[in-house]
């Protein structure tokens, strides 16, 4: 058996884990491992309305499952939120919280037929993410890590997908770890431990050190994981002397520019979403929590509605001021929905029979609704859209190759969606 075999996957990730954080303190991954993941038979680049019209994908997702109910599918009667359903001049109602988002109807599609089997948090979460059940045997790759499978690095510098507001659980997947996004944890610290105190000179000589040291283990274990790592130390020297570190800084922007996001961790994560996409970053996922709403719902909505409500109408406004909404595609969701019926703490439980969508900008129509629940908001009643047709939509305005098969290292074949279908009456 060669020495390289017995070592698994895992203990090789952890140890070269391990040599990154106490090398350099920072986790910033990029680069490309090629010759590992093949493609199948691929097939003809697919053409159609709405396909590549989006450069960027700014993946906005509510965590707790976001009441369709009290948002983007709004109900009169006694299924209805505690506030009532506002108009937009678009001629479709949204939820009471979202005033602003109002003013944005005809700029925003919405999916109210969206359905899942999974109705459990971490389950719906990875669900909603890479299109697959979560297994123990095997990690898939969210939107971000495929877009750079098939299109490469998004910027010679920079990483190709951050995350905002959580660990990146599932990232990378089964592609290599240089493909893995991102973390920021606060969108105010921005990129934590980039810069360092030690001189030029001095880091350069602890770099070489390091360089001679690993050396002979990349002899030895000619791996690609090993070799992913390799490339993650080179882009993360680069990046840390880099004026694109600026990029992490929201602090630069003007205060009112700042303030019409909202002053909390989600609209802040938006705005840096923005400045990210806009210095060419491809992928980046801002994620708000606090919907699990079991108890007191009108407080929580008063509470995440609002928030949601300045957040996005803030990103909306400031990516369709500069002239980035077109080729940037605004994706919210959530992993399911919640139920009609308020339960006896005044609270909604978990639904994922029926629940809601949002995209924007990155070629899909402005003002349109597709699909619809039923007049409770309990089932799909026009238009059923399974969560891997969602992500196959995403995709596709992407410009990516949807149906093209990569396989995993133990050669199991799979797609971005698992076989989901772009939704095309959503392009224009």
């Amino acid at each position: 058996m060669k020495p390289e075999n017995k070592l698994d996957p895992l203990s090789r990730r952890a140890f070269c884990e391990r040599w990154a954080k106490a090398a350099l303190g920072v986790t910033v991954l990029g680069g490309r491992t090629h010759g590992i993941f093949g493609a199948e038979e691929a097939t003809a680049l697919p053409s159609g309305p709405g396909f590549g019209k989006a450069k960027n994908i700014i993946f906005l997702q509510m965590i707790g499952g976001m009441s369709h109910i009290d948002t983007l599918d709004p109900k009169e009667g006694e299924t209805g939120g505690p506030l009532a359903p506002i108009g937009t001049s678009a001629g479709f109602q949204l939820g009471g919280t979202m005033t602003n988002l109002a003013n944005h109807a005809g700029d925003i599609t919405l999916i109210r037929s969206m359905t899942s089997k999974t109705g459990v948090h971490d389950s719906g979460q990875y669900l909603i993410r890479s299109g697959y059940e979560q297994r123990g045997t095997i990690k898939h790759p969210n939107l971000g890590a495929w877009a750079q499978h098939f299109k490469g690095p998004s910027h010679e510098t920079l990483p190709s997908s951050v995350c905002v507001n959580r660990q990146p659980e599932n990232g990378n997947g089964f592609f290599p770890s240089s493909y893995s996004p991102l973390p920021i944890l606060d969108p105010e610290a921005g990129l934590q431990y980039s810069q360092t105190d030690v001189d030029a000179e001095v880091m350069a000589k602890r770099l070489e050190m390091l360089n001679r040291l690993d050396m002979g283990f990349r002899e030895r274990f000619k791996t690609a994981a090993v070799e992913s790592y390799t490339q993650f130390y080179e882009k993360t020297v680069s990046l840390m002397s880099s004026a694109d570190l600026s990029a992490f800084r929201i602090a630069d922007e003007p205060a009112k520019l700042r303030e019409s996001y909202g002053d909390n961790k989600l609209g802040q994560g938006c705005l840096l979403a923005r400045r990210l996409i806009e210095r060419g970053i491809r992928y980046v996922e801002v994620t708000g929590g606090g919907w699990d709403m079991h108890t007191n719902l009108e407080e929580g909505m008063a509470e995440r509605g609002a928030e949601l409500d300045l957040a996005l109408s803030g990103l909306l406004a400031d990516l369709k001021s500069r002239g980035l909404l077109e080729s940037t595609l605004v994706v919210l969701c959530s992993e399911f929905g919640r139920t009609p019926k308020v339960n006896a703490n005044a609270g909604r439980d978990h639904h994922p029979r029926v629940f809601s969508t949002l995209l924007a900008g990155g070629g899909v129509k402005g003002g349109y609704v597709h699909g619809s629940s039923d007049k409770e908001g309990f089932a799909v009643a026009d238009k059923e859209v399974r969560v891997q047709d969602f992500l196959a939509t995403v995709g596709w305005s992407l410009g990516l190759p949807i149906d093209e098969v990569a396989k995993s290292a133990s050669n199991r074949p799979f797609t971005l969606s698992n076989h989901g279908k772009p939704v095309m009456d959503l392009f224009a």
